[in-house]
């Protein structure tokens, strides 16, 4: 039924024949394919009647091209473009003719129902067009794969030599960009040793690059940090300096990002199976293990938009989200969102929050793993759900939308998923009437859920007695560390609370410095030597430098981190604190992590009283002589006068700082003053960082906010309802 057409110039031969052999590689069969006639499947006239049975047309068509997927898959190739220069379909009887580019459908299967290259009322072609399908589809299967004892593999050889590997990295960011005006302006010179390196190029911060970066958007200088033209840029959060910073984001930091998400899942993955006691390990596998679920995942797109140079701009989890390969890998990990693209995308993220658990309710027995970027955003959706649950549970039982999403795209999606369920509504109601002050709340509405996950380290680490509350006995694992610059490091030990989470450095995604912290090696003002990733010693802090393929080099990231140990030679970072975050006036220097605790501290007076701090931030106030901190508190209830002063007092006394306890007994730094500020307040200050163009996923509350951060300080000034000074001291 279908023959091989004669190659041109290779006599009688069956042009097939060339690609069989043994010593021509599949890149050489495709170049082949290109260069002679293409070969074609015919299905002669005389033979249609053949092609009745459309299982036997595709069995045949299987068959033909069976060797050449085999020899693809033998190459360790996860696409199969080789296809697309071999193969095209002829059919005599309408004379249509196609050659599928299978590189350009991205398996998107829809495309293929817009192609218009087959005759309707052709039976061949109706069969051509079902076999393609199904073909991409059994394609698209095979390049999901995900082999999680390959990855482990890959990192834990990565890690056992990780200096040669960061030798080999910084030779490939140069060898790539060497070329580019911001390099050559210091004399490298070809050089791409780090000696060299580190001799020659300076260590800058944001500011040292902007120039450079705004050249780039406006489309003036595409090339001046990176050899290839830099299409995207990524904005960070806003939340540390007030406005957002714009840095440039390329495929190379994609692929990083996507090599940290398979390195952490295949580590969690093993790890929740294997720590379990011995007696019960096969059951636990079952039990553990993530596999063909879905993920209820709190993420959302902020809206993309064109710079003056036509570059496309958005968040870093903006970029992220709408790569083809971030869907590719969550299916891949058997873990797709339950939630539809036009919820992830929709341009109103109160709607789309109220969807997302609309979802997840939906599909309650499927998931496996709540998750978003920040512990926040998980915090955030369920004490939303607290409020709007019963209207949650009527438009499952009733199968229709609530009046409050608006949103057209929105509301002909989520009408695709809703159909009435009364059943599913009266478990919701009856296990949600069931709880006890919302404790185990994630653990009853999804009881297939194996953990919580999303980066719940640094600034993130407030909400952890929240987020427990919530998820009952499931376990909190905490993601991966990295950055709107770029990724770090994986969570390879996801035995470990948040409290203490490690992240692994993967030494091919970027070279990494670090500047030691020790006060001993800081002499006169300047700062010690920074040192490479395999140099770092256990137990010293330090702030971390990195150079990237995305044209960022001895870049200050602002992270202080501190070495908790090594897998294999790779160190394992605890995050500290962001360096820049301090409340300082005088000789003292208190960090994001000392407010922290300080905050904890106060905070259990509030618990004797069932009362919570819902969230806070603070500045210093030097509108005042001498001048003092402000501690900005939202808290759940209205406790007395008496018991906030009491929280005030402990606050002043919790900062431990030697510099700021001995400027306190000599009215160096004045008071310190709680302010309580109306319920709300720190929603309308996420409202204003999204106002900005900030994603909510990728939201931090800033917990020392600028003197030049003129809107927020305004936002927490005019919603202070009551003020309290520390008599402590």
């Amino acid at each position: 039924m279908i023959e091989d057409n004669k190659a041109n110039d290779g006599g009688d031969q069956p042009m097939d024949a060339a690609y069989q052999s043994p010593n021509i590689s599949i890149e050489e069969k495709s170049k082949s394919a290109t260069t002679r006639q293409k070969e074609k499947l015919y299905v002669e006239e005389e033979d249609l009647s053949d092609v009745e049975e459309e299982d036997g047309f595709l069995q045949a068509f299987q068959v033909a091209n069976f060797e050449y997927i085999n020899e693809a898959e033998r190459a360790g190739k996860r696409d199969f473009s080789c296809l697309a220069n071999c193969v095209s379909f002829s059919c005599i009887k309408c004379g249509c003719e196609t050659s599928p580019d299978f590189c350009s459908l991205a398996w998107d299967l829809p495309i293929l129902f817009q192609v218009h290259w087959l005759v309707q009322d052709c039976d061949f072609c109706r069969k051509l067009a079902a076999f393609l399908i199904e073909f991409v589809k059994m394609l698209e299967k095979m390049e999901e794969r995900f082999d999680a004892e390959a990855v482990i593999n890959e990192f834990e050889s990565l890690s056992r030599d990780a200096g040669t590997v960061q030798r080999e990295t910084l030779r490939k960011i140069l060898d790539e960009n060497g070329g580019t005006e911001y390099l050559q302006r210091w004399g490298l010179n070809g050089r791409t040793d780090p000696d060299s390196f580190k001799n020659c190029v300076p260590i800058v911060s944001h500011c040292d690059l902007e120039p450079y970066i705004q050249r780039i958007e406006d489309g003036n200088s595409p090339c001046c940090l990176t050899g290839k033209p830099i299409t995207t840029i990524s904005l960070s959060s806003g939340t540390t300096q007030g406005k957002p910073k714009f840095v440039p984001f390329n495929d190379e930091l994609m692929e990083s990002t996507m090599q940290i998400y398979k390195t952490s899942f295949a580590y969690r993955n093993r790890q929740l199976a294997f720590e379990i006691c011995v007696e019960i390990f096969t059951v636990v596998v079952m039990e553990y293990r993530i596999g063909n679920g879905k993920a209820l995942q709190f993420i959302y797109s902020s809206k993309q938009f064109k710079t003056k140079g036509g570059l496309a701009a958005g968040t870093a989890t903006t970029n992220v989200y709408r790569n083809a390969q971030f869907k590719k890998t969550m299916r891949a990990m058997q873990t797709p969102c339950c939630s539809p693209d036009e919820v992830i995308f929709g341009p109103d993220f109160h709607q789309s929050l109220y969807c997302h658990l609309l979802c997840g309710l939906i599909f309650r027995d499927d998931v496996q793993v709540v998750s978003s970027t920040f512990a926040h955003s998980i915090v955030h959706a369920f004490r939303t759900l607290e409020q709007v649950w019963e209207e949650l549970v009527t438009d499952i039982r009733e199968g229709t939308l609530s009046s409050r999403i608006t949103v057209p795209l929105i509301r002909t999606a989520m009408s695709k998923l809703l159909v009435p369920n009364p059943e599913l509504a009266d478990t919701i109601y009856r296990k949600i009437s069931g709880l006890s002050n919302w404790y185990g709340l994630i653990q009853e509405l999804f009881p297939n859920t194996k953990y919580i996950y999303g980066i719940m380290t640094g600034s993130m680490e407030p909400y952890l007695k929240k987020m427990r509350h919530y998820a009952g006995e499931l376990p909190l694992l905490s993601a991966d560390y990295g950055a709107s610059e770029g990724w770090i490091g994986a969570n390879v030990n996801p035995k470990l609370t948040p409290e203490m989470a490690t992240f692994a450095v993967l030494p091919n995604i970027g070279y990494f410095e670090f500047i030691p912290l020790r006060e001993d090696l800081n002499h006169q003002g300047q700062e010690a030597k920074p040192l490479g990733l395999t140099d770092v010693k256990i137990g010293e802090e330090y702030e971390i430098l990195i150079t990237n393929f995305a044209g960022l080099y001895r870049y200050r990231l602002g992270d202080v981190v501190n070495v908790k140990g090594f897998h294999n030679s790779t160190p394992e970072l605890q995050f500290i604190c962001r360096r820049n975050l301090l409340l300082t006036i005088n000789i003292d220097k208190n960090t994001e992590k000392d407010l922290q605790l300080a905050v904890e501290a106060a905070a259990e007076l509030l618990a004797g009283e069932k009362l919570e701090v819902l969230d806070f931030t603070s500045r210093v106030d030097l509108s005042t002589d001498p001048g003092h901190y402000a501690v900005f508190w939202e808290i759940s209830g209205d406790p007395q006068d008496e018991l906030l002063q009491e929280c005030c007092n402990c606050l002043d006394r919790s900062f431990v700082d030697a510099g700021y306890m001995s400027s306190r007994k000599v009215s160096a730094i004045g008071a310190l003053e709680l302010r309580i500020v109306r319920k709300g307040t720190f929603h309308k200050i996420l409202d204003h960082y999204v106002g900005l163009g900030a994603a909510v996923s990728q939201f931090k509350t800033p917990r020392c906010v600028g003197p030049t951060n003129d809107t927020v300080l305004q936002i927490l000034s005019v919603n202070a309802v009551r003020s309290y000074f520390s008599t402590a001291f």
